[in-house]
């Protein structure tokens, strides 16, 4: 991996994200309930707080789990819950140590197909069915990991042209656009939840 990726919309988090697998898989574990950009930047954040150049999930995995919370919880804090996503990290790192050797890219590394490939990002903790499928895609579009049914395998977020998650931002115009979808889906659902309520009373 060594692309230039604008998920977090400042150049050194940016930077990280394309050449690191473990920071890429990071951010996408921070991306729930705080804006992208704020997600995606996480990994620099922790990066330089632990005084290196790159995420390590051997490091990671062993550190106390308090002063790595405290340590996400520095002002400005890596994330809206900084403890409860301290626990994630490292339990994310844990199980690549695990199961991967502390390897990131092994999780994607030679898997020849689609489904396989997202069977095994679900299996990560913190990632759900639609986590994965976003991850997948952005590997698919971005990141030149493509086993075949890759598309298929990550439903609609693999669709080319298609401004619906982190996998379609390549700029400020992209991001706008992803923003603006995403906007449409909560408009829709929260519509959608008001006419059931309706219905029931």
């Amino acid at each position: 991996m060594d692309v230039t990726l604008h998920l977090a919309q400042d150049p050194e988090a940016d930077e990280l994200l394309g050449r690191s697998p473990l920071a890429a898989l990071v951010g996408m574990l921070l991306d729930q309930q705080v804006p992208m950009e704020w997600a995606f930047k996480g990994p620099r954040t922790i990066a330089d707080r632990l005084g290196a150049d790159d995420l390590d999930a051997h490091e990671i995995a062993a550190q106390d789990p308090e002063a790595f919370a405290a340590l996400l919880s520095e002002k400005p804090a890596v994330h809206r819950y900084p403890g409860s996503m301290a626990k994630r990290i490292q339990q994310l790192c844990q199980y690549l140590v695990e199961h991967y050797d502390g390897r990131a890219e092994l999780v994607w590394k030679g898997v020849d197909d689609g489904r396989e490939l997202l069977r095994r990002l679900q299996e990560l903790p913190g990632f759900g069915k639609q986590k994965a499928q976003i991850f997948l895609a952005l590997l698919g579009k971005q990141l030149g990991v493509r086993p075949e049914g890759w598309r298929e395998a990550a439903g609609s977020y693999g669709e080319p042209n298609s401004f619906r998650s982190v996998a379609d931002i390549t700029g400020p115009e992209s991001l706008t656009k992803v923003r603006a979808h995403k906007q449409e889906m909560k408009a829709a659902a929260k519509a959608a939840k008001a006419g059931k309520t309706a219905r029931t009373t």
